[in-house]
């Protein structure tokens, strides 16, 4: 939603300033100019990264006009899902857990986090470290290690996308010169005619210059940024969850170990111990309700 408020307030304050000294929005409008800019800009990207990083781009850039995925809410919901699995292990052992972890989305316990199932890297991220620690007996320092490498290779694949756009927005500046010149080089070749016409052909030179400008410094390169903060959010989560597991196989009781992962979560979207300890409570609560109507 800012996203959207962002863009609006920057073409509608430079919009607003050319029309308040009675500028032409005619003038502007060059198609000519717009398809030679961002034409070489899809270009670029094409040239300098593989299929997978465009189109991984591609969904990255619609992403920023999505609210922020890691809310309160979310972080709730994902302390709860800790709470419940490492309340099961605790209560009926970790070997219990096995059938959980190799088949997430047939666990009892997972299914009942569809958001979290619909996130299949973080299925992974805590099925595969519960796996080796249950069947290989992992010691919780090379647990740890393992879990950072993940963490390393996920936040630097997520990155590229990023790197890809920026240096896009950095090319946009050079682009509109190129298509300042071509515009230039036009009107060359039409000195000797009428000044009016002249006069609009250097006109059309000149959007091809501030298109550039205008498209690296007010969109390209501020959703570049927001990509950035978005994958650092993302980063953060995967933080939050690690440090819960290695709380839980270090030997804390599980409400200890969400703890320990609450505390890691960022301050502003941090909820409080009683809307946690809240939260872990009603689900146990429905469950308990569950197996009662069941029996």
């Amino acid at each position: 939603m800012f996203t959207v408020i962002g863009i609006v307030v920057v073409f509608g304050a430079i919009l607003a300033g050319y029309l308040m000294e009675h500028g032409q929005l005619l003038v502007l409008f060059q198609p000519a100019e717009f398809i030679i800019i961002v034409g070489a800009s899809l270009g670029t990207i094409l040239i300098a990264n593989p299929l997978p990083t465009a189109i991984r781009l591609l969904k990255d850039s619609l992403a920023v006009f999505k609210p922020d995925a890691r809310s309160k809410a979310f972080y709730l919901e994902n302390l709860k899902m800790l709470n419940d699995l490492f309340g099961y292990a605790r209560k009926n052992g970790l070997t219990k857990l096995e059938s959980d972890v190799d088949e997430p989305a047939k666990s009892p316990i997972f299914s009942k986090y569809r958001n979290f199932l619909s996130n299949g890297h973080a299925v992974h991220f805590i099925c595969d470290t519960l796996r080796m620690y249950i069947t290989a007996g992992v010691d919780p320092f090379d647990l740890d290690q393992m879990m950072e490498l993940d963490m390393e290779v996920h936040h630097h694949e997520a990155q590229r996308p990023v790197s890809a756009l920026t240096s896009t927005a950095d090319a946009l500046p050079g682009l509109g010169i190129v298509a300042a010149v071509l515009g230039i080089v036009i009107t060359m070749g039409a000195l000797g005619g009428p000044p009016e016409e002249i006069g609009r052909k250097v006109a059309a030179a000149l959007v091809g210059t501030f298109l550039g400008i205008l498209l690296c410094y007010g969109l390209f390169g501020p959703i570049a940024a927001r990509m950035t903060s978005i994958n650092e959010a993302d980063a953060q989560y995967y933080h939050v969850v690690r440090v819960g597991i290695l709380a839980f196989v270090r030997g804390s009781t599980p409400i200890l170990a969400v703890e320990f992962a609450r505390r890691a979560i960022p301050s502003s979207v941090r909820p409080s111990f009683s809307e946690m300890e809240a939260t872990c409570r009603r689900g146990g609560a429905a469950a308990n309700a569950e197996q009662a109507a069941a029996a």
